[in-house]
């Protein structure tokens, strides 16, 4: 019996089609890579560019608070978020209160930060004009500078790092990622970002808010206070952080960076921006625990403000220096009144 030879041409092509299949199954994945690879290497450019035209040098090498300056990349470090009620129609940046006002403390064992909300209307003193007002004055006196100075004396403890954005950061933030999902908790009608009465129109329950929107439900306190507002603003970051870091937000990220770099001012630099990029890459969860100044309502004549609970606001301290993994004794504050002390005979 003759057996049939293959045909060699024949058998080539099922070589060379075998071939090509294991091309294609490497070259895929590495044609991914290249392109994750460029748009990484575009998105770093970018952010080197934009945020690094965000930083403002306020000639303050570390806080008054600190016997040395911080490294974020080792240290725990606070940034207190600002946001100002200004815009570019109103023309007010330098002279605009503080609508929203957040101290944030990282620390980096626990892999955690503390964020808290210090009501608008707290009754606190304000160095920068010697006496007791409302904490979101202290903007409209003086500045990052004063309210820096406010908060530190108030909750007594260092303030490291500050970010101000505008209002229209916020809104150009959330449209960039799509929008976020937010629970509103009842209907009302509020402003918009260029103060059209009323634009904004929100029913109850869950669901996806754009930027004017989430704007809408971060501002209003028509129907409850200062303090459920607060709470509000907490939970909206969380959902504008919860939504950044989602893998359907990577292509985005070019629209964010555009978004925060237009309408922010920090002294923070872009190498201690990235610092902060291993809390969220870190292998255990990101936890982030939120709060509020307690208190309670106070007005002795026209003006109404939060007067706050001297017992939970020593706590507040308390946590936050612990969080900080700072002391009473770390601080040059209390450095100097040790050495008072001393001189008096009084120690």
């Amino acid at each position: 019996m003759v057996k049939n030879n293959p045909d060699p041409t024949r058998s080539g092509r099922k070589r060379k089609r075998k071939l090509r299949k294991r091309a294609y199954l490497i070259l895929i994945p590495l044609i991914a890579f290249v392109a994750v690879a460029g748009y990484g290497a575009y998105l770093y450019i970018k952010a080197d560019t934009v945020l690094s035209d965000s930083h403002v040098d306020d000639g303050r090498e570390k806080s008054d608070l600190r016997e040395v300056a911080v490294d974020p990349t080792e240290d725990n470090v606070s940034i207190l978020i600002m946001g100002v009620d200004s815009n570019d129609h109103r023309d007010n940046s330098e002279s605009a209160r503080t609508d929203a006002l957040m101290l944030a403390t990282l620390n980096k064992d626990d892999n955690s930060v503390e964020l808290v909300s210090i009501p608008r209307d707290s009754y606190v003193y304000i160095p920068e004009v010697g006496y007791e007002t409302k904490i979101n004055h202290a903007h409209a006196y003086g500045g990052v500078k004063a309210t820096v100075e406010t908060v530190e004396n108030l909750l007594e403890i260092p303030v490291d790092y500050y970010a101000k954005v505008n209002f229209h950061a916020f809104v150009d933030v959330v449209d960039a990622l799509g929008g976020i999902d937010a629970e509103v908790p009842y209907e009302f009608t509020e402003s918009n970002s260029m103060d059209e009465r009323d634009a904004i129109h929100l029913y109850p329950g869950e669901q996806e808010l754009n930027g004017e929107e989430a704007l809408a439900l971060a501002r209003t306190r028509k129907q409850d206070n200062d303090i459920e507002r607060g709470k509000r603003q907490q939970d909206i970051i969380q959902g504008v952080v919860d939504k950044t870091i989602s893998a359907s937000s990577i292509l985005k990220f070019d629209n964010v960076i555009e978004a925060v770099g237009d309408n922010m001012t920090t002294n923070m630099t872009f190498g201690e921006m990235k610092s902060f990029i291993s809390y969220a890459t870190n292998s255990t969860d990101l936890a982030i625990n939120t709060s509020t100044l307690e208190g309670y309502d106070y007005q002795p004549g026209s003006t109404y403000y939060w007067q706050l609970d001297q017992v939970a606001l020593g706590e507040t301290q308390s946590l936050l220096k612990g969080h900080l993994d700072i002391t009473d004794s770390t601080t040059v504050e209390s450095e100097n009144e040790s050495e008072s002390e001393k001189a008096s005979g009084t120690y």
